[in-house]
Order: C-alpha cells, then structure tokens, then sequence
C-alpha cells in the first residue's frame, strides 16, 4: 500500500491541482494527505473535492515543513501504508513514474528511499543527490561566484558519477522522497527541530546509516524550483537559521559520519 504527502502554505489552485493530476495518474496511491500550513478554506474545498484518489486534509497553524509531513506519516502509519512518498507541490510526472519506483524498492529490501532523476522545466537535469554537506559547500553554493571552487562545487552535486545509473547517496533533495515506511519507522521521521529546508539532508543521513537511499533514474519527473530564498530576504533568514541548527546538531567541522558517508563517492 502506498500513501502520499504534500504540504501547501498559500499554494495557487493551479499547482495544486497539477501535483494531484500526477499523483493520480498511475491509480496507485491509497490516500493522499493534503496538509495545509495556511489553513484555508480553498485548500479544504478542493481536498475534498479530488475524486480521482481518496484524500484526507490537516490543516495545522505552520509548524514547518517536515513537521507538517510527519503528521501525514503518523497517519499513513495508522492506515497501514508500506510504503510513502512525500513531495513537493511542484513537481509534475507522468503514469509511469511512481510503478517503476515501486519496481525497484520491491526488488531491493535494503532500500529504503529512492529518488527519480530530476529535471527543471527546460529539461536539464537537477543534481538532487549530493554528498552531505560541509559548512563551506553550502556557502560556496549560496554565497560566492559561480566560477569559485569548480571542482569543489561538481565533487558536492555528484557531477563525476553516471546519472544514468542508481546509486547510493547520502542526501537526496526533498522534492520527492519515496520511502519504505519500515525504514521510516525505524528513522523517526523528519527531525521538527528544522523549520524548513534542511530536514531533507537531516532525515536522508539517519535513514542511510541502515539502508540504501537511492537515486533512481527509471523514472523521471519535473521540478519547477522556487528557490525561496533566492527571492525574499525572510525566507533567507529562515535557511540561514535552520542551517545553523542543522551543523549544531551534527557538527561544523568535525563530522565523522559524514567523512563516512562522502569518502565512497568522492572523485
């Protein structure tokens, strides 16, 4: 059984409806949780209109984004889902995506999360699996010129290895996180501590140290990246702090876990 997760704060009717469109199309979701951070009665009315799957709407006062999908897994969990896919609003696939997937983790028992390959509206690929990240690679990235650290940025995003082919990465992006609800039990979930943004490189870590967390390119979707906080300067703030929570947490320089986890996919 497969149960799914997204998560609206003011999201445009529009986008919405796309997202459910796609999660519908392969008829193999059991029940989808709309959870809606903005608590609005339109986000209520079209939930409650989806004929093409059965849906549950939560509304919550804006806990953050990974606490909002723990409340649907905690759900899930309760319905008997084996397996969950939590998503961002944005992405649109196709009938074939979410079987293929479902394809692989039937056929490897060791993965508990896969990721499909990635690509922005231009069709151009998205490096959603990287290595996890040093307090260096994330402000090289954010902050600094992109013709700064060539190499250094490629060995983070992953560039040398054949995106042709599955592998094992250590932090997959969190637009689209399908995952055995074993392994998410045994995980615990996203960390409620992040408000937003690295709850992905936070749970996708936890889940590697006991099983393979894979990018997975059977299956492709698309991806229309806001990048939030390129455009608001609140929204900045806001993955400024949560990163400082986030290396607090697991180390600013020394983190053997992570020299661990990088070491096998560094060129």
């Amino acid at each position: 059984m497969l149960t799914a997760s997204i998560v609206t704060y003011h999201t445009s009717t529009q986008e919405l409806e796309q997202c459910i469109s796609s999660l519908s199309s392969s008829n193999l979701i059991s029940r989808l949780y709309v959870v809606d951070n903005g608590q609005e009665q339109r986000i209520r009315d079209l939930t409650e209109s989806i004929v093409s799957l059965p849906a549950s709407y939560i509304p919550l006062p804006n806990p953050g984004y990974g606490s909002a999908h723990n409340a649907a897994i905690r759900q899930a969990e309760a319905y008997g889902s084996d397996f969950h896919l939590a998503l961002n609003t944005d992405v649109t696939f196709g009938p074939d995506v979410i079987p293929a997937l479902l394809q692989y983790l039937d056929s490897h028992p060791d993965t508990g999360m896969v990721q499909p390959r990635i690509v922005n509206s231009n069709g151009d690929l998205e490096p959603t699996a990287r290595l996890v990240p040093t307090p260096f690679d994330l402000i090289l990235r954010r902050f600094l010129p992109k013709k700064w650290f060539l190499n250094r940025r490629k060995a983070y995003l992953l560039t040398h290895i054949d995106h042709s082919k599955p592998f094992n990465a250590p932090y997959l992006e969190g637009s689209f996180m399908l995952m055995r609800m074993d392994a998410l039990k045994q995980t615990g979930g996203f960390d409620e501590r992040f408000f937003m943004y690295p709850e992905d490189i936070d749970l996708t870590r936890r889940m590697h140290k006991n099983w393979r967390t894979v990018y997975c390119p059977v299956a492709q979707i698309t991806h229309i990246h806001k990048r939030a906080s390129y455009a608001s300067g609140k929204m900045l703030v806001t993955h400024c702090l949560n990163m400082i929570r986030y290396f607090n947490k697991w180390g600013w320089f020394f983190d053997r876990e992570r020299s661990e986890f990088n070491k096998p996919l560094l060129p």
